[in-house]
């Protein structure tokens, strides 16, 4: 039999990596500082095989007790029971890849692998996590679908416009002039496109590790209205900032808390007509109802821009920071909320000037910071984004 110390004797399945045993075999030391979850499954004759033993990566994952249970009191994915009882039949090496279901998915590869012993059946069951290397293919092949066919459009303007100068606007200064300045504008807008694909794509590969930081939401929410104060100047909008009873700290990154702020005010000035005001307002919620709590203004309708598997859960004694930006604009009809967080999703008729993808990079930073995003709107009223956080 396979000499292993029992979880048994490790007084907590999710402690640290002093829960493993002192002294003991040299090959149980090794698996206790492998970063990869690793089992070592004993089938118990006509019984449910069960776990004998966990190394510290398994016990964090699972934050169970391991030795004695179930395999699948612990397993649980239908894949992975399979291939163990597969491999006990048939002796030999199975593999199989699997995705876990939560606020972000993660994809997971099971080596089980047979142990050679005369007396005992025992299996290792090795998990790799390969979400890292899913999410880097997944951003690739949507970046290269996405600009490919977000770039056509300005490539063929540009090739046009190319064509023109050197044929019948060849001499014609002021045509030139007129085309020279679109070319320009139509450049700008890649540029801004690509740039906002390449941090959609970092977001998202990311967005399964959650951030660690401590940010003033207040202060940086602040900071994000002092820098367009000259873009409000110039069109008589009067920004409005309003404090409920703080503190107003969260858990967060800096740098994707200002990304989120200044989208949804850029979003919210491109359709404030000149010399309205746009509100932006910071309160603390003491619980995950009140942050998504909608105003309840007549005729307005609410809706969570993130899917009910990847909303937030509220931890005992947990608090959270809202930040609701209000416009003065034309609003929204009700079929269109639903998609707003989509790529390149525009609402027919309303031309923002945008890349599109504004929302979408604040849906997916909001999710990486276990929060939520809420969107209220009426056509003719206005409408209102709430980013809510988790607070620190």
């Amino acid at each position: 039999m396979t000499d292993f110390a029992p979880d048994a004797a490790q007084p907590n399945a999710a402690s640290s990596d002093s829960a493993g045993p002192d002294a003991g075999p040299a090959a149980q030391r090794i698996l206790e500082l492998l970063p990869d979850p690793v089992l070592l499954v004993r089938a118990n004759g006509a019984g449910a095989p069960e776990i004998a033993y966990g190394n510290q990566a398994a016990r964090s994952l699972y934050r169970v007790e391991l030795a004695g249970s179930p395999v699948g009191a612990v397993l649980r994915q239908p894949q992975v029971l399979e291939a163990v009882e597969e491999a006990i039949a048939t002796e030999k090496p199975v593999e199989v890849a699997y995705e876990s279901i939560g606020v972000q998915p993660r994809y997971w590869r099971a080596f089980v692998r047979p142990l050679k012993d005369d007396d005992v059946r025992e299996l290792v069951v090795m998990l790799r996590d390969e979400t890292d290397a899913k999410r880097t293919e997944r951003m690739r092949a949507d970046f290269l679908a996405n600009a490919s066919h977000e770039l056509r459009t300005p490539l063929a303007s540009l090739a046009g416009f190319v064509e023109t100068l050197r044929t019948h606007a060849k001499d014609d200064a002021a045509a030139r002039d007129k085309f020279l300045a679109i070319m320009a504008e139509q450049a700008g807008r890649m540029t801004r496109l690509i740039g906002d694909l390449l941090s959609l794509s970092r977001i998202e590969l990311n967005e399964h590790v959650p951030p660690s930081g401590v940010v003033d939401l207040a202060q940086t929410v602040q900071d994000v209205v002092d820098g367009t104060r000259p873009l409000t100047a110039e069109r008589g909008v009067t920004v409005e900032v309003e404090t409920g009873e703080g503190p107003f700290t969260v858990t967060g990154d800096r740098d994707q808390l200002v990304q989120v702020i200044q989208n949804l005010l850029d979003n919210a000035l491109k359709y404030s007509p000149d010399g309205k005001a746009v509100r932006v307002r910071i309160e603390r919620a003491a619980t995950l109802e009140a942050a998504r709590a909608a105003s309840g203004r007549e005729g307005w309708v609410a809706l969570s821009l993130l899917s009910p598997d990847a909303s937030p859960q509220q931890a005992a004694g947990q608090a959270f920071v809202a930040v609701r930006v209000t416009d003065e604009g034309r609003g929204m009809a009700r079929q269109h909320l639903p998609r707003l967080s989509e790529r390149f999703y525009r609402v027919e008729g309303q031309k923002s000037g945008g890349t599109g993808l504004g929302l979408a990079i604040v849906k997916h930073i909001v999710n990486r910071h276990r929060g939520g995003v809420l969107v209220e709107s009426a056509e003719g009223q206005g409408t209102t984004f709430s980013a809510y956080l988790p607070a620190a």
